[in-house]
């Protein structure tokens, strides 16, 4: 009698969903709970292992999806209601502890990883498609994001430097007040950002009497920022306009970028570099903050893409700390990192992911649909798990000129 149920339980699981659970066996960090769609449960790795996470299995199609598309599929199958998890961020950490025996539910077959390598590269950051791709992700409308972002409208990593009990605002002006005193800007300097924001750190260092000229390209962040800077009263000290960096002329005292880099894009790196040595003056130093992909990681990274390249930011293109430095060296620019500090993002992305959680009706008014709303959970849950696990990092490196 058992024998017959099993063979009959076994004809009603497709071959993908086979093949998804003797991968699953291979577990060795933590442990999975696994629900299945007939409503079975089953414990993969050490029940009493952690880090522990609970995967409820919907429709058996998802399996197929992951297997094919690894976290593309998996993010396939998420918004198709397929998949689901009381808690996404422990999900994708036991994920990426055994990402080894798990490799293909990552990566995905080989054909999957070809096509949207392929996908990628016909993204490419030229004026035009930088223009799409920002358009993609900040455009998305002022009020969205005002909704879980912290009163600085800061959109890149707070610094806690240890002290997680602080507001995420404190966070935020504490990084700002560490690029100011990293670079050594006084009073009357002028400097450039590039990739101003709403404007967060250009008021921060208009306060001090710094002249910041910001740029952007995305419209609906300009026309925030500027009335921000315009109501606070610092419209003498700031100038923000709509603008490519390669179009920049003339020189500064200094050169800031935060959390830019990741949209420039491959192919131009040398572009992007090549602009920070020309726009500052003799003996003038630069600091990029940028998120980085650990360097024993980036070259499966560029080969293919990923739910965040294809869902949120397409185009996007992380650095790894040694692909940064080596760049900027053929830039005839030095870089070293100053400050690492990726377990103060992981803090950062769980306060806007409770933010943004506790705003659900507010942004479910503004037009956003449910599928948008599992997509940007993933998408802040992602990060996070990447950042706790040091899969990713965010660093600030200095720059100055190599002759």
């Amino acid at each position: 009698m058992a024998l017959s149920r099993t063979l009959s339980e076994h004809r009603t699981v497709p071959a993908s969903g086979r093949l998804f659970l003797s991968l699953l066996e291979r577990i060795q960090v933590g442990h999975l709970v696994l629900i299945t769609p007939d409503g079975q449960q089953r414990v993969f790795g050490d029940p009493h292992a952690a880090p522990g996470a609970r995967l409820e299995l919907r429709d058996w199609r998802a399996c197929g999806a992951i297997l094919r598309k690894g976290d593309i599929g998996f993010a396939d199958a998420w918004r198709a209601f397929w998949v689901d998890t009381p808690d996404l961020a422990a999900l994708l950490r036991v994920a990426i502890r055994n990402e080894r025996a798990l490799q293909r539910t990552v990566y995905g077959g080989w054909l999957a990883q070809l096509w949207y390598g392929l996908r990628h590269k016909l993204r490419p950051n030229t004026r035009a498609g930088s223009q799409r791709n920002i358009h993609a992700h900040y455009d998305i409308g002022n009020a969205f994001y005002a909704q879980w972002l912290d009163s600085t409208f800061t959109y890149s990593s707070a610094m806690f430097d240890g002290n997680f009990y602080q507001s995420l605002e404190a966070a935020q002006h504490a990084k700002y007040q560490r690029i100011i005193d990293t670079l050594g800007l006084r009073e009357g300097m002028h400097i450039l950002e590039i990739g101003c924001g709403w404007g967060g750190f250009a008021m921060h260092a208009a306060r001090q009497g710094i002249h910041v000229h910001g740029i952007t390209i995305s419209p609906a962040q300009l026309e925030f920022a500027q009335k921000r800077v315009s109501e606070a009263g610092l419209s003498d000290r700031v100038h923000l306009e709509l603008r490519d960096y390669c179009t920049l002329t003339g020189q500064y005292d200094s050169i800031v970028s935060i959390e830019m880099f990741e949209a420039v894009g491959e192919k131009f790196w040398p572009t992007y570099f090549g602009i920070l040595r020309e726009r500052l003056l003799p003996g003038a130093r630069a600091l990029v903050q940028t998120i980085t992909i650990d360097d024993s990681h980036f070259a499966a990274y560029r080969a293919t893409s990923d739910f965040i390249r294809e869902f949120i930011f397409p185009g996007g293109m992380l650095p790894s700390p040694q692909r940064f430095i080596e760049a900027a060296r053929r830039g005839k620019l030095t870089a070293r990192t100053s400050l690492a500090f990726g377990r103060d993002y992981a803090e950062t992305l769980r306060r806007w992911r409770s933010a943004f959680e506790a705003q659900l009706e507010t942004i479910h008014t503004q037009g956003f649909d449910e599928i948008f709303v599992r997509t940007w959970r993933l998408y802040l849950a992602y990060c996070e798990a990447g950042f706790d696990e040091g899969r990713t990092d965010v660093m600030q490196f200095l720059l100055t000129s190599a002759d």
